[in-house]
């Protein structure tokens, strides 16, 4: 269950699938193995290797591997509250996912702003970013899986947002660079083409920092967290193993 996927993935829409923020994982110290998917009946944990490969809990029931385990009061009791906690945790994680959209895209106007700009450039550069906030805000809302996050896909997304940002932002300091050497700057043309050249590898630290300032949003949630690894805490699964569903390190 991989708690910092949607805040990690707002920063598809800075530049480079590489750069990350500060994240549930790091900020609360949490992983685990398995992805999570909240359904309409039951809560699915999911992995590919070791066994158990699922677990699933309905309203204080548990199986894992299809098996029923038969729990105590106590245990039942646990179960339901871990699955209700989770639920309520899920929409509070969308939110800090949406308001790092938000600030993404004030981060990158920012740097954007020292640039130089084109008044056509700019204004097609806050087309381009609203476009893709809004999108990425509405899959943040409609997603209810772990699984919408990882890999290959949210890869191949944040790569398209970046070729789609990127270059307008370098062709813009090309015409600077050309426009400085037709006027004899050839000094200032070298600069504004290096800058060019090297974009997204520049805008990468600057960025990361700004996105600094999500982190209290983030550490908010480490409460409900740790609750939820305390919750799972003497409850086994079929094979009488724990469930260790989630691991808070320190």
């Amino acid at each position: 269950m991989r708690f910092h996927s949607l805040v990690v993935v707002i920063l598809g829409l800075l530049s480079a699938p590489a750069l990350h923020a500060q994240d549930l994982a790091s900020t609360c110290h949490a992983s685990s193995s398995y992805d999570v998917t909240l359904d309409a009946g039951d809560v699915l944990f999911d992995r590919t290797a070791p066994a158990p490969l699922r677990i699933d809990i309905r309203h204080g029931e548990l199986r894992t591997d299809g098996v029923e385990v038969r729990l105590n009061a106590e245990d039942r009791d646990r179960m339901a509250l871990f699955e209700h906690d989770l639920r309520a945790l899920a929409p509070q994680v969308r939110t800090v996912a949406k308001n790092g959209v938000d600030m993404a895209v004030r981060a990158l106007r920012a740097e954007a702003a020292g640039m130089g700009l084109d008044a056509d450039t700019r204004t097609e550069l806050g087309r381009r970013l609203a476009a893709h906030a809004a999108d990425l805000k509405q899959r943040i809302a409609a997603s209810r899986s772990t699984h919408d996050w990882q890999g290959a896909a949210i890869e191949q997304y944040a790569n398209q947002v970046a070729a789609d940002v990127l270059p307008l932002l370098a062709a813009d300091l090309g015409q600077q660079a050309l426009n400085a050497a037709l006027s004899g700057d050839l000094q200032t043309a070298a600069s504004l083409r290096d800058r060019a050249a090297s974009l997204a590898t520049d805008l990468q630290p600057r960025l990361q920092q700004r996105m600094q300032a999500l982190r209290p949003q983030i550490e908010a949630l480490c409460p409900a967290v740790r609750r939820l690894a305390d919750l799972q805490q003497g409850v086994r699964g079929s094979n009488r193993q724990p469930l260790g569903l989630l691991q808070i390190g320190r």
